[in-house]
């Protein structure tokens, strides 16, 4: 399998045709200043020192090592290998709305893209602790089992969206139950619950799950995304081209607000935490430094799946090309060049 640890960058890869753009202008605007000279036999005599097949070289071996570079900062990753960990740390369950309402984008870019974001963040300062997601909307089922491969975890992560649930709405019942179904089958004392939401819930059995959570002993956790004013709810075609908003069976626009009052009231029944994520994605750090401060207890021996990097391959490669661009001269050393120039 082959996959980047940081594809961000490849976003970058976009400075090689403007590289290639430059060393062509370059080359044009030197011609022409050449044909402005004069007779273009006698400008070709006195230019007879340069040797432009090694000035192409020279640019197409930068702009290749440059390209290299940029592949090797997004950090390739080909070839697994099985490891196994004996790790201590929770059991971390995350629920994730994926309720139309989350494409809503009072949170930059979206709720759910803000969301997604907030997660990889908590999973890259876990160690040790047992992670797994819930997929909830109208239904709602268990996307990724507690697992300390974070690789994995982040895979299934990305995967998530309104598209891949078969029922819309939001049951909040029904993701309480399966992720402490979930919670349950690791059997650990230290459990920790995350619903990500917007809080609106269209369903009646969230406060019988509620209960279970506090007789089980889970901690619960909300992370409200979005704003409490109205807004739209985008809708995408195939191409994830906007084609306009949500609307009712009577044409009107559906509007989204967040849900957080409804979230507190149940939150003080089980003595739940409320964490209000702002419009920059405040407020969710201190919740990370709380969940990853906690004492753990020791899991079971498990066996990961590691990618091995392989960027070296590719900065070897970019260094190589810059030292044989170095080694290459643009002037032609040979006497023939300088016969007959001065005649």
């Amino acid at each position: 399998m082959f996959r980047f640890g940081a594809p961000e960058w490849l976003l970058a890869l976009l400075v090689v045709p403007a590289m290639v753009a430059v060393f062509w202008y370059a080359a044009w605007s030197r011609r022409n200043a050449l044909a402005s000279f004069g007779d273009s036999a006698l400008m070709d005599r006195l230019a007879a020192s340069v040797s432009l097949p090694a000035r192409r070289a020279k640019a197409i071996l930068r702009v290749t090592a440059v390209a290299l570079t940029l592949v090797a900062l997004a950090r390739p990753q080909f070839g697994t290998r099985i490891e196994t960990v004996r790790s201590v740390g929770q059991d971390i369950m995350i629920a994730v709305d994926l309720s139309q309402s989350m494409l809503a984008e009072d949170v930059a870019p979206n709720r759910l893209e803000r969301a997604r974001l907030a997660i990889f963040r908590l999973m890259s300062q876990l160690d040790g602790d047992r992670i797994g997601l819930v997929a909830f909307a109208g239904t709602a089922f268990v996307q990724s089992p507690l697992t300390i491969d974070y690789s994995a975890a982040a895979l299934f992560l990305g995967a998530m969206h309104p598209d891949i649930m078969p029922v819309q709405g939001t049951d909040f019942g029904e993701a309480l139950e399966v992720a402490l179904d979930a919670l349950d089958e690791g059997a650990r004392d230290a459990r920790v619950l995350i619903m990500v939401t917007d809080g609106e819930d269209h369903e009646q059995r969230f406060g019988e799950e509620m209960q279970r959570a506090r007789r089980s002993g889970v901690q619960v956790y909300f992370v409200v995304f979005g704003s409490t004013e109205g807004v739209p709810i985008p809708l995408y075609d195939d191409q994830g081209q906007r084609e306009g908003f949500l609307r009712d069976e009577e044409g009107n626009v559906v509007t989204t607000r967040v849900g957080e009052e409804t979230l507190a009231n149940f939150g003080r029944l089980i003595d739940a935490k409320v964490v209000r994520v702002g419009a920059g994605g405040t407020g969710f750090e201190d919740l990370v430094d709380e969940i990853a401060s906690k004492d753990g207890e020791v899991l079971d021996d498990q066996q990961i799946t590691q990618f091995e990097q392989q960027y070296q391959i590719f900065l070897g490669l970019a260094l190589l090309l810059l030292i044989a661009e170095l080694m290459i001269s643009e002037r032609r050393r040979t006497p023939e060049a300088w016969l007959g120039r001065f005649e």
